[in-house]
This record gives structure tokens, sequence and C-alpha cells, in this order.
């Protein structure tokens, strides 16, 4: 099969590897393309940690596709069904996944990208923050992640006030239900506006959305006293520095809304799904850029440097 490696940092190439086979309890799935996710961006930069080149198909972890064969004691699935899946090598054409890591795509869902891992990860957060109807909510970074949090949070009746760099993504924002739209440029003059959309109570529930350390710092700000920070952004790049004396002073719920727990992954797959099938969620939207295999380069590099219009990319296979 033909797969993608990170052979140097910064540089991605195809190279020809066996077809996996499944094991007992295993799928087989002929991949239709994966996700592009922003946890690629620090391996790919190449951190001391990284070794290259990666196994083929590494790191992508966002795959959808087809059943193509199954291991020894398989129930429930069948050559052809339509699948997303839990896995770590799906930037190829092929990849293995345990029978219990497969999410059913319905009929009903046209074909197209289904990146169910990175909406699943959205879904999963949301339920973490225990976002309910009457809250304020500011949500801290919008991209595909942020934007499907305020339709979310939007739909459960809270008002969300969005925050983000690019009057793209506040566009964006406002689109998915977004009620206040703030740019994120200068720090006190953000908290000052959200003080003055909530008449200086600040927001029960704030999700911070990028995993930058400055947007952290903001995010602590904007929570009122005895509110909730919520950490959805995803900190690789080393460690984190917070004022304690300022949450400790709050008395603030802090929330890690990472789920590594397969079980519970799935079940956020299977639920955004679901969304999908129901139009609760639009893709058309969300995933604005498509790429070949042989293009992952690119596609990095782009969701790295996020131009006007990008929210999500994809490599089809």
């Amino acid at each position: 099969m033909r797969a993608a490696v990170i052979a140097a940092p910064g540089r991605a190439a195809m190279a020809s590897a066996p077809l996996p086979r499944p094991g007992p309890g295993e799928v087989r799935v002929r991949l239709a393309g994966c996700g592009v996710c922003a946890s690629n961006l620090t391996p790919w930069e190449g951190p001391e940690w990284m070794r290259f080149p990666t196994d083929p198909g590494g790191l992508g972890h966002e795959g959808w596709g087809r059943v193509d064969a199954l291991g020894a004691g398989v129930t429930g699935f069948a050559q052809g069904d339509r699948v997303a899946m839990l896995s770590d090598h799906a930037f190829a054409e092929y990849d293995v996944a345990p029978q219990d890591a497969l999410a059913r795509i319905p009929p009903s869902l046209p074909d197209g990208p289904v990146p169910a891992e990175a909406i699943g990860c959205a879904f999963n957060i949301f339920r973490r923050s225990g976002v309910g109807a009457g809250q304020t909510v500011a949500i801290v970074g919008i991209g595909f992640l942020g934007a499907i949090l305020t339709r979310l949070a939007t739909d459960a009746g809270a008002q969300v006030i969005a925050v983000s760099r690019r009057p793209f993504s506040l566009r964006l924002a406002r689109d998915h239900g977004a009620a206040e739209c703030v740019a994120m440029d200068d720090h006190w003059a953000i908290v000052e506006a959200v003080k003055a959309a909530t008449e200086d109570r600040l927001c029960d529930v704030v999700i911070e959305a990028t995993g930058k350390q400055w947007p952290l710092d903001l995010a602590g700000e904007l929570v009122r006293e005895g509110g909730r920070l919520v950490i959805a952004g995803y900190h690789q790049d080393g460690p984190r520095q917070v004022n304690m004396q300022m949450w400790n002073w709050k008395g603030i719920d802090v929330i890690n809304a990472h789920e590594r727990d397969l079980a519970v992954r799935l079940a956020g797959m299977r639920e955004a799904v679901e969304a999908l099938a129901a139009g609760r969620i639009d893709l058309d939207a969300l995933v604005t850029h498509r790429f070949p295999l042989d293009r992952l380069g690119d596609a990095l590099d782009m969701t790295r440097d996020r131009p006007d219009g990008f929210v999500k990319a994809v490599v089809l296979t």
C-alpha cells in the first residue's frame, strides 16, 4: 500500500508499506481519508523527542473509510461497511483497528469527509464542560474545535462570547451562533470587552481551545469567581505557567477535557456521527481544504499557517 511518512522536520514523503493484516478481533479499513489535527504540528516541527522517519501512516488518527477485511472473531461488521476509526496510522491507504474502535457511518450520511475522531473530541469536551441553558460561555480560539463547541453551547441555551485572532474565525463563530465576538489582540481590552458584555460578572464557563500560553492566561482572567475553566487546547510543546494566585482567589474549577479512555472516545465519535447524520454539524463550513495523500506536507503547512478562510484540512486517499 501507499503511505505517507514524516521523513524529517517539515518534510513528508510517500512510502510503500506492507498491507496490514487484521488480527483476531481486528478490522482492516480501506481508508477514504484522514483529518489533519493541530496535534500533528509539534511532531511536524521536529522536537527533540521525535524520531524520523515516522512509521508509515504515522500521526494520522482521524481516519474513515470502508471495512476491507475482518480478523477472526469479528462480529457486527461486514466488508463494505462505512466506518470511522480510532487508529494511529491513518495517513495511508489502509489501517487496522480493533472492532471496538470503530463507529459505523449510516447510509443516510452522504459520501465525503467524516473526521469523526475530531468531532468526537468536541462532543467529549462539551460534556466535560457542563454548559447549560442561561450560562455565559467564552470560547477562546475559534478553529474547527472552537466552532463546533460554539454550536453545541448555543444549542444548549448558553450565550457564547467568541474570542479569536482572525476576522474570518470571528465570522465563523457568528455563523455558529456566537452572541458576541471579540478580537484576540490586546489582553486587557479583551477582558474589558467581556466585562462589558456580562455586566462585570465575567463568564460562568471559559473554554480555552488554542493550546498556547497567552490564551490560557487570558482564559483564566475571563472566568467569574466560582466559575469553570475548561482546557480543550492541546498543550504539547512544553510546560505552562498559570496564575495560581488568581485561580485560587477566584475558587474556579479547572477541567482538563482531553479523554484517553477508548470507550469514552468511541462514545464521542458515535455521538458525532449521529449529529452529522441529523444535520446538527455542517462539515461543509468546517472542512475547508482537501489534499491528496501525497500532499500531506502541504496540508500540515496550511494547518500551521492558517491562511484566511482555513478551518480544517483533510487528506484523501
